[in-house]
């Protein structure tokens, strides 16, 4: 059985299409990451598969579940993009308040010591900084062992160090049992943590795949050298000259170009070749600007 399962979702705010005809689901020890650009439809699909709102169309399911439904709120935990916690509350508090929700949560040692969270345990939440905040944001999601877990934007608003090592907190948490499913802007945190990539934009589905697919599927390589261009070889525009004589080639087969450069007896000189970036072969897809 999926864990998650979305099938033909649709959902329209007046006359914007925020969701359109999106189906997929995520297995157990799936890590999934769902990217898009502001406005794509990422948080609107969280919110579905979640039963924060009904959809205009298409179903949402939680291990077979309606997500509305008490059968499908036990097994799965949230972390919102925003959070509001009450400032009064001490940490373990607010973690024992959530857990009492489910059947089987994890104690409480071992919830804290996950998420480095024990020395904070007696803290207030209003004292807490806003990495620390997140934390237990991210704590609380994981605290009623759920079988399914939904993290939108989970490292928003984080320093590099501090989101790294929420990142290490949601490797250690993620196991075989249960699925991850998150959305986030930051595509080298996609690039660090999924095991698969949904990419969403205009509301509609784009690629549903492997990391690894995705760059095959969309990323091109980069050729440089000193020397005159192969015009003929490359589609228009796929071809530029830098001011330091450089010519420029995005191809994706790099080894033609090489033989037929070396072929044509055209000189040429500190030959180097590197692969799109992630966030070129993202932005390729959606058709964003990289400049």
């Amino acid at each position: 059985m999926s864990l998650i399962e979305a099938h033909a979702l649709e959902k329209r705010y007046g006359t914007v299409r925020a969701v359109y005809d999106v189906t997929f689901r995520v297995e157990p020890g799936e890590i999934v990451a769902l990217l898009g650009r502001n406005g794509a439809g990422k948080t609107t699909t969280i919110e579905l598969l979640l039963g924060l709102r009904a959809p205009d169309a298409g179903s949402a399911s939680i291990r077979g579940h309606a997500p509305t439904t008490r059968n499908a709120r036990v097994h799965v935990g949230a972390m919102p993009q925003h959070t509001g916690f009450p400032d009064g509350l001490r940490v373990s508090e607010l973690l024992a308040l959530a857990a009492a929700h489910y059947p089987t949560p994890v104690a409480a040692k071992e919830i804290l010591a996950t998420f480095d969270l024990t020395e904070l345990a007696d803290k207030r939440v209003g004292e807490l900084s806003g990495g620390q905040q997140r934390r237990v944001a991210l704590a609380l999601a994981f605290v009623g062992n759920p079988s399914v877990v939904m993290l939108d934007e989970p490292s928003t608003g984080l320093d590099v160090e501090a989101r790294r090592a929420l990142w290490e907190q949601i490797r250690h948490a993620a196991d075989e049992t249960r699925c991850v499913l998150f959305t986030t802007h930051y595509l080298e945190e996609a690039e660090a943590l999924a095991t698969r990539i949904i990419v969403i934009d205009g509301g509609e589905l784009r690629f549903d795949g492997a990391p690894r697919a995705f760059r095959e599927r969309f990323g091109a390589c980069r050729l440089e050298y000193i020397g005159a261009p192969l015009v003929h070889l490359v589609p228009e525009g796929a071809t530029s000259r830098t001011p330091d004589g450089r010519t420029v080639v995005t191809t994706d087969d790099t080894d033609a170009y090489v033989r037929a450069l070396v072929a044509s007896a055209t000189p040429f000189s500190n030959l180097r070749i590197t692969q799109s970036s992630f966030e070129e072969v993202f932005l390729d897809l959606v058709g964003g600007n990289r400049s």
